[in-house]
């Protein structure tokens, strides 16, 4: 009882603080064609970024009613009840823990009309290291996948396995989304692998993209 408690109430602070730090951040995007010939017309999709970059990209995309996977540890119940404070749906689950639920979650909020978020180099690393789930869940729904990243020209990078993001006061925040990528519903073993490879470069390629534009080095 007690833990609950404390969770909500730094969920309540940490939005607080979150939203008058990122309200003033410039964001800068690049790529949303990519998504947005989807949804657009109404047809969610799957965004697809790395743990260490959830934080601008949830608040960029707040009040848009996604779902989310955020593993079930302790870290995980700080950030659910953070996300949901800023209009999210939250599946709670990984590859370590309630995985086979939280992924029937997802089909579920899928056939509702929801776009999803996935990290799938989540909850525990390796970082920016793309597990297979994500994958099986674009098979499952049929909806493209989305690679999506951003990065912050002023920042504290909190030292830890996922070296998480936190923009400063007034950052330039940088966002990319890559091409779409589709996973069909018959895929092998190989084909999946390939996919899986093809999409870690991706979204590697976009993060040191923005990155290099950040001047992070």
């Amino acid at each position: 009882m007690r833990r609950g408690l404390r969770y909500r109430v730094a969920s309540a602070a940490g939005r607080v603080v979150l939203d008058s730090l990122l309200a003033t951040a410039r964001f800068e995007v690049s790529g949303a064609e990519h998504h947005r010939q989807f949804t657009a017309r109404g047809q969610p999709v799957i965004y697809v970024l790395w743990h260490g970059r959830l934080l601008p990209l949830t608040y960029l995309h707040r009040g848009q009613g996604i779902a989310a996977l955020i593993s079930r540890s302790a870290d995980g119940e700080y950030i659910a009840q953070l996300v949901e404070r800023w209009g999210y749906i939250t599946v709670r689950g990984s590859s370590s823990r309630g995985g086979g639920a939280a992924l029937r979650e997802l089909v579920r909020q899928a056939r509702a009309g929801r776009c999803l978020a996935i990290t799938p180099d989540g909850p525990r690393g390796p970082r920016q290291q793309l597990k297979d789930g994500v994958l099986v869940a674009g098979q499952l729904t049929g909806l493209p996948l989305i690679p999506t990243t951003a990065s912050a020209s002023r920042a504290w990078w909190i030292e830890g396995w996922d070296r998480f993001l936190v923009p400063r006061a007034f950052a330039r925040v940088r966002v990319a989304y890559g091409p779409p990528v589709h996973v069909p519903r018959d895929a092998g073993e190989q084909e999946l692998a390939a996919l899986r490879s093809s999409l870690e470069a991706e979204l590697n390629r976009l993060t040191a993209e923005v990155d290099a534009l950040a001047g992070v080095s």
